[in-house]
């Protein structure tokens, strides 16, 4: 028999399954946030006693986490963490591999790195005049031999030529070196800011098979369109970074977010001044 539902609330009665997700919750932060130094979890009577549940309830959490692959059951061990999610920050302007370098050894596979027709809704984005090349760089990244994201980056003539030279000179220079990094040397020009979306998705089976993920597996499709320091375009990514081994991470300040109840004053606020 599984716990009772505590009484005095709202709303319909909580299942195991809802249970077992909500303690699966707070397990996969501590997984991913690496909680576990040891990488073994605590055995199923701490988590019991933690989460004040029940046997049953503790074993469909941690299968929920192990169907992720992010924990295995080990005979003798216990539960053991398999896998590992890299944070990347949303409230900072850096290259994936600035990040990343941070976690291990970044490798940089170059799929593409060449002048291109750009679609036009591309070349609205990076506000390019009719029929203008643009630079097309493809970059699978991987840290410490595990594929994390696909890059696919468009950018502007004057922001990649010079990057393209630079790549026929040394041609390690794009496994090597981010792409923010040459923009701001090789090609003389500091960045200032960049728009970035974020969404969801079952990911195609040619991106599962680059990432070597699963089929079915989901991706967080990153759109970001980067400017010079001067406000000018200055490139457009298309990132998939796998689900199961990348989280984003930002701070935010309510303070600084969206107005209180009631308009761009709070009650409070009116009622000191009438």
């Amino acid at each position: 028999m599984d716990e009772p539902t505590p009484g005095g609330g709202a709303g319909e009665p909580l299942t195991r399954a809802d249970r077992a997700r909500t303690v699966a919750n707070v397990l996969r932060r501590q997984v991913l946030r690496g909680a576990f130094p040891a990488g073994v979890l605590p055995d199923e009577r701490a988590l019991i006693a933690e989460f004040g549940t029940t046997r049953n309830t503790v074993r469909e959490a941690l299968g929920l986490l192990r169907d992720e692959g992010l924990v295995e059951r080990r005979r003798g061990v216990g539960t053991v963490v398999v896998g590992r999610a890299y944070e990347h920050p949303l409230g900072e302007l850096s290259g994936l591999a600035e990040v990343l370098q941070r976690h291990g050894a970044v490798v940089n596979e170059v799929r593409a790195a060449r002048t291109v027709q750009p679609p036009h809704a591309v070349a609205r984005r990076l506000e390019l005049p009719e029929k203008s090349p643009a630079v097309y760089l493809e970059r699978l990244r991987r840290v410490d031999g595990t594929a994390l994201s696909l890059d696919c980056t468009y950018l502007t003539p004057e922001v990649g030529d010079p990057l393209l030279a630079l790549v026929r000179e040394a041609p390690d220079t794009l496994e090597r070196r981010d792409v923010f990094d040459l923009i701001e040397t090789a090609a003389g020009m500091p960045l200032g800011t960049a728009e970035i979306s974020v969404q969801a998705m079952v990911a195609d089976p040619a991106t599962c098979t680059v990432l070597d993920m699963p089929a079915g597996g989901a991706v967080l499709a990153v759109e970001r369109l980067t400017r010079l320091a001067d406000g000018r375009p200055a490139d457009l990514e298309f990132i998939h970074l796998r689900g199961d081994r990348l989280t984003l991470h930002a701070t935010l300040d309510r303070a600084k977010g969206a107005p209180r109840a009631g308009g761009a004053e709070g009650a409070e606020d009116r009622a000191r001044r009438s």
